[in-house]
Order: structure tokens, then C-alpha cells, then sequence
């Protein structure tokens, strides 16, 4: 699946789509979205009982104080070197302030990401070779 995402992603093609066996894949490079054709009816799921609040206050009873590390782009997070390296950071790890955490991608430019703090990761916010957007938390770093 990833090499057919990078062969579609490196290839003048636009738009490609495979069916087969129940499976269905729809990749894409133009700008408006695709919109599923299939009858599903949403309305018939059952719905979710918590609110936004309670996931976020939760979340961040534990490092209230702990200071962001934020992306300065949209582009596909790298949390580690290379495949077989060991990551940049990880909970627990001591930064200080310039070291390099994550490398984001973004039009096949690959740019470090640097600690604007000194101190310890308490959290990891992201997954290797997630999609990050604009200003999204990348790691909580307790100063000190």
C-alpha cells in the first residue's frame, strides 16, 4: 500500500482508483475532494456520549505547565533519522533548547525541527510519518 502511494505520488498521474475482491482504494491529487459514492446511511450509527471537553481536560490534567513544541508547516513528521535509527527523542528524554526532535517533509524538503526549550519530553504527541498541520503540537516538554 505504501509503495503504490509513493509510485501514485511520483507519477504525473492525477487521479487513480482500484476495486477488486470487496477492497477499494481512491487516490487522488487534485483539489477537491472525493466523495464516496456508496449508499452507507451515517445517520443510522450510533452516536458518541463525550464531550470534547471531558477528552481534553483529561488529557492534560497531567502537564498543565509542560510547554508545547509546535510544526511551523503542514507536511509528514519524521520522529527518527532513518527507518533503522532510534528516534530523535522519546518520553523521558532531556532536550535542550536547538536539538534537533523531528524532521518534518513538505514538498520533498525535509526540515529540522528543534527544541525551543530546554528540559524533559513528557509527551509525544504524534506518530512517525503522521500528516501534521500548521501550529499542531508536535511534543509536551516539562522545562527545567
Amino acid at each position: 500500500m505504501k509503495k503504490l502511494m509513493e509510485d501514485f505520488n511520483n507519477s504525473p498521474t492525477r487521479e487513480l482508483e482500484i476495486t477488486t475482491d470487496g477492497f477499494r482504494i481512491h487516490l487522488s491529487k487534485n483539489e477537491a475532494p472525493f466523495i464516496s459514492q456508496d449508499n452507507k446511511n451515517y445517520a443510522d450509527s450510533p452516536a458518541i456520549e463525550a464531550s470534547d471537553e471531558s477528552i481534553v481536560s483529561s488529557k492534560n490534567d497531567d502537564f498543565d505547565d509542560a510547554s508545547l513544541i509546535k510544526s511551523p508547516m503542514v507536511g509528514t513528521v519524521y520522529l527518527q533519522p532513518e527507518p533503522e535509527k532510534a528516534a530523535y527523542v522519546s518520553v523521558g528524554s532531556h532536550v535542550h533548547k536547538g536539538d534537533v526532535v523531528c524532521i518534518i517533509e513538505a514538498m520533498k524538503m525535509m526540515t529540522e525541527i528543534k527544541s525551543e526549550y530546554t528540559g524533559e519530553v513528557v509527551e509525544v504527541l504524534v506518530d512517525n510519518e503522521d500528516l501534521v498541520e500548521f501550529d499542531q503540537p508536535l511534543f509536551k516538554i516539562k522545562e527545567g
